[in-house]
């Protein structure tokens, strides 16, 4: 458990040198406009969710969810560095596209693997610890990169962030070698199967799958987040001094995300992943409520940056420790791939409607959208009856 936690650290840690910095890359360095930063992170992101579906499949095999996971940490590791060798917009584009392609590819292979090595009473821990390592990276990622700016220029930064990327497929591959392996695992004859989709939404699962389906369908990007928070605080910090305030609370964001998802795990431990689900639904749709109000001051963005990122902490926990308590090991792959299908379409229609209410209507009716959601998703669990896990 702990290979796959350090796994998930240092990936993070070495892909988000080159995310924090390719704004300046594309527009300051290679003179692409705005717009291609859209281009290449919208092409990517639907890449990577396509990429977790197709990955459920080759993870319902225990013998190639280790190959995957370990091959899968290096390609998006080195690709991603590779982007600081990049001369022209298109082979940043294709570069990232392929990096995420891997980094969605691996997912399900990762969480299988996390469901193997942690006893069933433990994987609210097991999943909460992946989570809190995960978010971890993210925070210490851009750090790292002003510090890699500093001493070797922008595009030695991204190359010098292949190195925590190789470790950690390094921490992935020696974590899949003290997993023990199942016996006799079953043969899958086909050389790319497909995830079983259909049989991933019965039962109890599929219950399941629906309340987070309506979370992550009000789960809204946190760039929204920003940008509320910056025009909240604007009026009287000013346009500079608010952006740079924003940007402080998304750091607060994730640092309330990293210390959510240990307690998050203890909860699904003691009282299951529902419990521990409808609380982070619950949380974020506070800090919904908070974001469509508005306000003057810095009190109210801050409450709800900081429920939000409490938050995500618990829903990520939980999502993972359902799927895993919830689904047989020869399904658990394909369980894996849909729940990152519908983590990738679920927050593409929630910005994107968000995004379109802001702009037709105003910011405030916007954050309706997304408390709609949050409130189905609660609903939905209050309906679902007992999530009786798989022996």
């Amino acid at each position: 458990m702990a290979g796959i936690g350090l796994a998930s650290f240092l990936s993070d840690l070495g892909h988000e040198v080159p995310t924090a910095l390719l704004p300046a890359f594309l527009v300051r360095t290679l003179g692409a406009p705005a717009a291609a930063l859209g281009l290449v992170e919208g092409a990517a992101d639907a890449l990577a969710g396509a990429a977790k579906l197709l990955g459920g499949g080759l993870a319902d095999d225990p013998r190639r969810r280790r190959a995957t996971a370990v091959g899968s940490y290096a390609t998006t590791a080195v690709l991603s560095g590779l982007i600081g060798l990049a001369g022209a917009p298109w082979q940043v584009g294709v570069l990232r596209g392929g990096a995420w392609a891997a980094r969605g590819l691996r997912s399900p292979s990762r969480n299988a693997l996390l469901a193997e090595a942690a006893p069933q009473a433990a994987s609210g821990r097991a999943y909460g610890f992946e989570r809190a390592m995960d978010n971890l990276g993210a925070i210490s990622g851009p750090l790292l990169g002003i510090g890699l700016v500093a001493a070797l220029g922008v595009r030695g930064a991204i190359l010098a962030s292949t190195i925590p990327g190789l470790l950690a497929a390094a921490a992935i591959f020696d974590a899949a070698r003290h997993v023990p392996a199942r016996p006799d695992p079953p043969a899958r004859p086909s050389a790319f199967p497909r995830p079983r989709v259909r049989a991933v939404f019965r039962g109890t699962l599929g219950r399941a799958m629906a309340a987070m389906a309506a979370f992550e369908l009000g789960n809204v990007a946190a760039t929204l987040l920003i940008l509320r928070a910056s025009e909240l605080l604007s009026p009287s910090r000013g346009e500079r001094a608010a952006s740079a305030f924003a940007l402080a609370l998304y750091t607060a964001y994730n640092l309330a995300a990293t210390l959510a998802s240990l307690p998050a795990g203890r909860l699904v431990d003691r009282r299951g992943p529902r419990a521990a689900l409808g609380l982070g639904v619950g949380l974020f749709l506070l800090s919904y409520l908070g974001f469509a109000a508005g306000g003057a001051g810095a009190l109210l963005p801050g409450a709800a940056f900081v429920l939000a990122g409490l938050g995500i902490g618990c829903v990520e926990t939980a999502e993972h420790a359902a799927v895993a308590r919830l689904t047989p090991d020869e399904l658990r792959g394909s369980a894996f791939g849909v729940l990152g299908a519908v983590q990738s379409v679920g927050n593409l229609v929630a910005s994107g409607t968000t995004g379109l209410l802001w702009s037709a209507l105003s910011p405030g009716v916007a954050f309706l959208w997304p408390v709609a959601w949050m409130a189905a998703s609660l609903a939905l669990l209050g309906a679902g009856g007992r999530w009786s896990s798989t022996p």
